[in-house]
């Protein structure tokens, strides 16, 4: 089964983008948003990558009121899907490593889940662009990207 053979596409958004999203609400996410409301398009993710989300809502620096936490949390929840953890195979795949061990988890997820992309803003991951797509595989892009991509 392929990405192509989903009811809806999917996405992998990782926790930089979520933050975007959920907690700084950029307008650059609001096309995102609207996908992910109307239910265009169906993100995912799994055990490790929603412990990362919950660790990164405790960081001190971030504007969050312990108020507003749960909030985040629900609505993060209510659009974001958990898959069940599936281990990925080294020999099954053309995944590149990423430079950042942190992240690779966001493209496992994306492999595993047949994402039709992987929603990033960061640098590591973004550079992997070329050769997941390359390997016939998913295109990383910014939030923004993808916006313009989709209209």
């Amino acid at each position: 089964m392929t990405a192509d053979d989903l009811p809806v596409p999917r996405i992998v958004l990782d926790t930089n983008v979520c933050l975007d999203l959920f907690l700084f609400r950029d307008p650059a996410c609001t096309p995102l948003l609207a996908a992910l409301q109307a239910g265009t398009v169906q993100a995912v993710t799994r055990a490790d990558c929603r412990a990362e989300w919950l660790r990164v809502l405790h960081y001190p620096q971030l504007p969050i009121q312990e108020a507003t936490r749960p909030g985040i949390m629900a609505a993060f929840d209510r659009l974001i899907h958990d898959l069940p953890d599936t281990a990925v195979a080294a020999d099954e795949t053309l995944l590149p490593r990423c430079a950042d061990p942190d992240d690779q988890k966001f493209l496992e997820l994306a492999l595993v889940a047949r994402a039709s992309w992987l929603l990033s803003k960061d640098n590591e991951l973004l550079k992997l662009d070329r050769r997941t797509r390359g390997a016939g595989l998913f295109p990383i892009l910014l939030p923004q990207a993808w916006s313009l991509a989709e209209r």
